[in-house]
């Protein structure tokens, strides 16, 4: 596929998302985009965030991982349907009692300030490498499939990234993103499910031989319980999948705030019910391009690259299927990586706006409440695009292992937090809670470092964030305070 013909494409794609940023920012204020006027449908909310669930990392990610994890990533998603489980009749009452724009709020209510503004920046902290890590995926591809060919350097294409998302989102923010994401989720869906139709007919395979030829794969080996020590062990990819829900959907204002979107908590369970549903066959889709990627680039002889998250791109790209794979390409990755993106940029913005600075509670005029956050929209912004330079520049692994690494470490004081304000009625010394905070990812960094040779072989796999939420509940009770 020809670089102005994705170009072509793009603009066409972009120009409806902005058709539909005109209609949704009309008489926007502050309260649409920050909670969309709580008047969502909770069946359009719930779609459109299986789109910025899966996202951009699912897109290019799963496939490659195929390689070097086979299925073992299901384990993962089955639990997640536990953690939407507790997301949906744990967290989500407590956020509609105290009607809360801002999730963070609720450790100020509970613990203090310090712990509140603890807990939003470490949201802070995750959101923008891990939003980063996400438009770094769909940069990349641009940058190899068009703008190489035209010597633009890296950072104009992450520059055009980022002002189209701040185009689309600056008036309307979630109100916007809800119905924006939908568009997203769908076409998303129709790559990969036309990517598997085309692939599977270039290899003479119907639809009986396209499922016996991926269950019969090297690669399609889902549960593993032959060694605890494993990463890949059952148990251990259980519960993490379990717990990565919880604090990334339950403890995440970016997936938070679209489900506080919805009229009342009745409509947001929901919500959350059929949208973890679709989650298993969604991501078997996934996983079954992967094995027929792989499996394709071998009968053609197709050298693999040397990043397991450059197979797809490079095989729907190059020529090697019928043209209208690059476009189904383009379109999905474009979907998925923006579905996720454009939804972290506005939570961003309402965090930082509502947390860090308090302008909420500033008394100051409606007019220049919205002026501040639309700065805060603009400054984010271009944090993000310098984020995602230098991930470029420092990137030799699987995003998605990247961030669930990553995850591991930045939200395990959130859900040590929660956990504990949830789940016990003590008070603790708030004004030490962010020296808890600090210390808990250090410690896993050295976990992480010794578990073989400190415990028999033990290897920690994304079970680390279960770690980090320990030593922080822990910690919390150490500086918890005496009863009267």
């Amino acid at each position: 596929m020809e670089p102005i013909q994705i170009i072509l494409v793009l603009i066409g794609y972009f120009a409806v998302l902005l058709i539909i940023s005109y209609f949704t920012g009309k008489k926007a204020d502050n309260d649409t985009f920050f909670i969309g006027n709580k008047k969502s449908p909770w069946y359009v909310v719930a779609f459109g965030m299986v789109g910025a669930s899966l996202s951009g990392v699912t897109f290019i990610s799963v496939p490659g991982w195929v390689a070097s994890s086979q299925f073992s990533y299901m384990q993962m998603v089955l639990g997640y349907m536990l953690g939407y489980l507790v997301v949906a009749n744990v967290l989500l009452p407590v956020y509609y009692k105290l009607n809360l724009t801002s999730i963070y709020t609720y450790l100020e209510q509970r613990f203090g300030k310090v712990s509140y503004k603890t807990g939003a920046s470490f949201f802070l902290f995750s959101r923008i490498i891990g939003a980063s890590f996400r438009l770094y995926l769909v940069a990349n591809v641009l940058q190899l499939t068009v703008f190489n060919a035209w010597h633009v350097p890296f950072w104009v294409t992450v520059l055009v990234t980022i002002l189209l998302i701040w185009l689309y989102t600056f008036k309307g923010g979630i109100r916007t993103i809800v119905w924006t994401d939908t568009l997203q989720t769908l076409f998303m869906l129709l790559a990969v499910g036309f990517s598997i139709y085309y692939i599977s007919d270039a290899m003479n395979l119907g639809f009986i031989d396209m499922l016996k030829t991926i269950k019969e794969s090297e690669y399609s080996k889902v549960f593993f319980f032959d060694d605890a020590r494993e990463k890949y062990f059952f148990v251990k990819q259980f519960l993490s999948g379990a717990f990565i829900t919880i604090v990334m959907t339950g403890l995440d204002q970016d997936m938070m705030q679209k489900n506080l979107t919805c009229k009342n908590l009745k409509e947001a369970k929901k919500n959350m019910y059929w949208y973890s549903a679709a989650f298993i066959p969604a991501n078997l889709m996934f996983m079954s391009l992967g094995v027929l990627l792989l499996l394709f680039a071998k009968q053609q002889g197709i050298a693999l690259p040397e990043k397991a998250d450059d197979i797809f791109p490079l095989i729907a790209t190059q020529g090697y299927l019928k043209p209208i794979v690059s476009v189904f390409f383009i379109l999905g990755l474009v979907a998925a990586a923006y579905s996720s993106a454009d939804s972290a940029l506005t939570s961003l913005t309402t965090s930082f706006t509502i947390d860090i600075l308090d302008v909420q509670k500033r008394n100051i005029s409606q007019k220049r409440k919205e002026n501040i956050r639309k700065i805060v929209h603009v400054l984010i912004s271009v944090l993000l695009g310098i984020v995602i330079v230098v991930f470029g520049m420092l990137n030799n692994d699987s995003v998605i292992s990247s961030i669930f690494k990553f995850a591991g470490y930045t939200y395990g004081p959130l859900l040590g937090l929660y956990a504990f304000g949830i789940f016990t009625k003590y008070s603790i010394k708030d004004s030490y809670v962010w020296i808890i905070a600090l210390l808990s990812p250090i410690l896993c960094v050295l976990l992480n470092f010794y578990s073989e040779s400190l415990f028999w072989g033990y290897e920690i796999g994304f079970e680390l964030l279960i770690y980090n939420g320990l030593i922080t509940f822990i910690g919390l009770l150490i500086i918890k305070k005496k009863k009267n």
